[in-house]
């Protein structure tokens, strides 16, 4: 097939996590010394599934010789979930850039489902009720939870996190690779949060989401003894792992305490003196996602920090400091709890 016959689709294209810099120029360099293109071209229908660094790399070298190997896919979503599954085993990736691709399958299987639901049923002539929307997809979450190795509720808050940066594509392109990059301030609550938020206001938070985060200023002296720190953690964690707890603590750095905010039971008390009142409900409305949001994404972050680094959860010395942190987030609870007691 003749490379101007081949077709980049932006959607598809979207789902591959850009190569950097020197990572492109290796594989000029490798494809220019091979005198050819080893691995195949993946196409479906023309578009390009799996390739399109090797294509831009040919669009340079059009001489060098290719090959091309055509897919068989149903529709476009069975195409994107094969280009997630086909990321996601054979990439090393980010955290960002793994539970935008697990959203993403998430999304398109629901999407797969439904639309086969529809081709068996004709709810509204039969009166059987059967819906795609209303299948349940708990079946496919827990599926792709065991092929990632994440847990069910890891795979239904990357579809909400997908979902935001999406969302900040939409508004300012390049966006989706700023975030997936992990350069950006913005956090996993600001991502998700983004798709709720109304279209007018989305401009100025995904402006502030891909401000580029602040480089760590450190001296020569500080940085030794960053250095010096992190290898006493590392070795107390490879020391420890297999010990008993009573073994020595690791070396674990107090981080700073930040200052409590200011009056958080008087400002719930407010909007919930508002929830009373009829032309106060999108108040109430609003502050209710915001809780969800920030539950959402406190518990997102644990599981995404968890997964990647289990062997913290292995130390009996960090696993109680762990303990003693989340601790805090259980006491405020118990706080509102015993403040706001309406039986």
């Amino acid at each position: 097939m003749k490379l101007s016959a081949l077709k980049v689709d932006p959607e598809f294209q979207g789902k591959i996590p850009p190569l950097t810099f020197e990572e492109l120029d290796q594989l000029e360099k490798n494809i220019v010394n091979d005198g050819k293109v080893i691995n195949p071209i993946i196409i479906w229908n023309g578009l390009i599934v799996d390739g399109h660094n090797r294509y831009a790399i040919l669009q340079k070298h059009p001489d060098i010789p290719y090959t091309v190997h055509e897919k068989e896919f149903a529709d476009r979503f069975e195409a994107i979930i094969w280009i997630c599954k086909n990321q996601l085993g054979r990439r090393n990736l980010s955290p960002e850039q793994k539970n935008y691709l697990i959203g993403k399958q998430y999304e398109a299987e629901k999407q797969v489902s439904y639309n086969r639901g529809n081709q068996y049923t004709l709810a509204k002539e039969s009166g059987t009720s059967q819906n795609g929307k209303c299948q349940n997809h708990g079946w496919k979450c827990d599926q792709i939870a065991a092929e990632n190795g994440v847990s069910k509720n890891t795979v239904i808050r990357a579809e909400q996190f997908a979902k935001g940066v999406d969302a900040a594509e939409e508004v300012s392109p390049g966006s989706r690779q700023k975030i997936l990059s992990g350069t950006v301030k913005g956090t996993a609550k600001d991502i998700m949060a983004l798709a709720r938020t109304p279209p007018e206001e989305r401009p100025a938070l995904v402006e502030k989401i891909c401000t580029p985060k602040e480089p760590k200023k450190s001296t020569n002296k500080s940085s030794s003894k960053s250095k010096k720190n992190a290898q006493k953690l590392q070795t107390a964690l490879v020391e420890e792992l297999p010990c008993k707890a009573e073994a020595a603590p690791a070396v674990i750095e107090e981080p700073p305490k930040r200052p409590k905010a200011l009056t958080e039971l008087q400002t719930i008390r407010a909007l919930s003196n508002k929830m009373e009142s009829v032309e106060h409900v999108a108040d109430a409305e609003g502050m209710l996602n915001e809780v969800e949001a920030a539950a959402d994404a406190m518990i997102f972050r644990l599981e995404v920090c968890f997964e990647h680094y289990p062997e913290f959860l292995k130390n009996p010395n960090i696993y109680k400091k762990v303990v003693e942190l989340l601790q805090k987030a259980k006491e405020y609870i118990v706080k509102l709890e015993g403040e706001f007691a309406y039986d």
